[in-house]
């Protein structure tokens, strides 16, 4: 695969962690990695202009210091929806740009690893939603679940979402993102059972990306470019 897109099964479960995990992880297989956010709200004004800390961090964890512009093209004031806070401030959304900047990636590294934003049917623009991308640009999806009360509905009912919409499911990756959840090692034999790809890891918690690269298994997620 050389690109992939990270889904979240809600907003504020990690996806950003897992996909910065997931890149340190393809490094350490010796390819040229980076990631990309597409889209993000709630950024913040600086000098250098609009900062997402989710794309910095994506911008970080690369093989390459990339412009924050190739990673993060659309970037947002609100911490909103992407269609209400492109609403707000006269902003469009269209996949051709953000395809455009996509290939630009792809073709400079062996792997592309593609943020979402929210959960898998978040709205980017009338008519537009953020499971577009993985679905017209023919990635496969990787399903980050966040390891809390209700993950079990909201993993199975992501996991359906992705399939029904005509994705491939490469695989999912558990997040301990409350490290007092009852049953942790219960829920996980049962996510492992019920959905239909690989658990590719599970991250413990306030573990660093780069520490917890070791912990996923990335070898079905690896093509290397021809020489």
């Amino acid at each position: 695969m050389r690109a992939l897109f990270v889904a979240g099964t809600d907003t504020g479960i990690g996806k950003t962690h897992a996909a910065c995990t997931l890149i340190h992880a393809l490094r350490l297989h010796g390819l040229r990695a980076c990631g990309m956010k597409p889209v993000a709200s709630g950024c913040l004004e600086t000098p250098e202009g609009r900062r997402n800390e989710d794309a910095l961090a994506l911008q970080a964890a690369g093989s390459d210091r990339l412009p924050y512009e190739a990673i993060n093209p659309i970037a947002l004031r609100e911490p909103l929806s992407p269609h209400l806070a492109a609403r707000l401030e006269g902003a469009v959304i269209d996949l051709a740009s953000l395809r455009a900047a996509f290939d630009r990636l792809r073709a400079a590294h062996d792997s592309v690893v593609v943020e979402g934003v929210g959960g898998w049917m978040v709205p980017l623009a009338p008519g537009l939603l953020a499971s577009a991308i993985p679905r017209q640009w023919d990635l496969p999806v990787v399903l980050v679940v966040g390891l809390r009360l209700g993950c079990l509905n909201h993993a199975l009912l992501s996991a359906r979402a992705i399939l029904a919409d005509g994705c491939r499911l490469a695989g999912w990756i558990g997040n301990r993102i409350d490290p007092a959840m009852a049953a942790v090692q219960d829920n996980l034999e049962t996510l492992r059972e019920s959905l239909p790809a690989p658990c590719l890891g599970v991250l413990p918690y306030g573990l660093e990306p780069a520490q917890a690269a070791g912990l996923l298994t990335v070898e079905g997620l690896v093509e290397r470019r021809s020489p």
